[in-house]
């Protein structure tokens, strides 16, 4: 959006910003009620229809955030130009509304999945306040830095920050599918729940702040079974060496960044 924003202003397009800005509201409405509604539902099911909804979705959010990591990797190098050329189109075409709908769709598809997502890594740090305010804390950075993108106070090498943020998502994943794998162990899907690769409780409290850090970010507890070690170790080995080459080919070059 601070793309978005920034080329209309540029372009002399700057009848367009309310469209675009209502747009984002209704998308952030929308991603807030789907948020809202998965932590309704899971609080009214009996404890194993809870857990089978909550390996299903953690499922799901992998596999969007997966799909979202490489197409990212791929598309970096040409995404402020494709987003340029998406505001180009709309105007061709009328504008207004046009504009509406593409902050819209663009931050509502990403907010369903962040809503997804984020619910899943809570289920998986435990509950508590920790994971809502670390949502809270990385949605502020992002925001703000789109709105510096937007005023023209930050220089965004795409590729870099990318291939960074990237690479940590891969490993959030990881802990993410590690944890559904964990939720369909403990409803009787799989087997394994007694087979545990370790324990150390004693070094790692489950109820510590670190121990909630670990579990929300790379989806390590004190008790892990070997299904669930055996499906991580795989899904990174698996993707970061995807993502990796994928982002190697696709480097950006200094004349790429995003600027006002």
């Amino acid at each position: 959006m601070g793309i978005f924003a920034a080329y209309l202003i540029k372009t002399d397009r700057r009848a367009g910003l309310k469209y675009l800005w209502g747009g984002v509201i209704a998308a952030v409405v929308l991603s807030i009620a789907a948020g809202t509604v998965l932590a309704l539902t899971a609080t009214t099911l009996s404890s194993e229809v809870e857990e089978a909804l909550a390996g299903s979705l953690s499922l799901i959010a992998v596999g969007l955030v997966t799909w979202m990591i490489l197409w990212l990797a791929r598309t970096a190098r040409s995404l402020a130009g494709h987003l340029r050329s998406d505001v180009d189109r709309v105007y061709a075409r009328g504008a207004g509304w046009g504009m509406f709908f593409l902050a819209f769709f663009a931050v509502g598809r990403e907010g369903l999945e962040t809503a997804l997502f984020i619910w899943a890594a809570a289920g998986t740090a435990g509950q508590g306040a920790l994971p809502l305010l670390g949502a809270v804390i990385g949605l502020a950075i992002a925001v703000t830095l789109g709105f510096l993108i937007y005023a023209g106070m930050s220089r965004l090498n795409i590729g870099a920050f990318f291939a960074w943020s990237g690479a940590l998502l891969v490993v959030m994943a990881a802990g993410v599918l590690s944890y559904g794998i964990h939720e369909f162990q403990e409803v009787g899907w799989l087997p394994g729940a007694e087979d545990h690769a370790f324990d150390v409780s004693a070094a790692v409290p489950p109820d510590s702040w670190y121990g909630t850090l670990l579990r929300g970010t790379i989806g390590f507890t004190p008790n892990m079974t070997w299904l669930q070690v055996g499906t991580w170790v795989a899904y990174v080995a698996m993707v970061m060496p995807i993502f990796v080459s994928i982002s190697r080919r696709r480097t950006v070059a200094p004349s790429e960044r995003v600027a006002r």
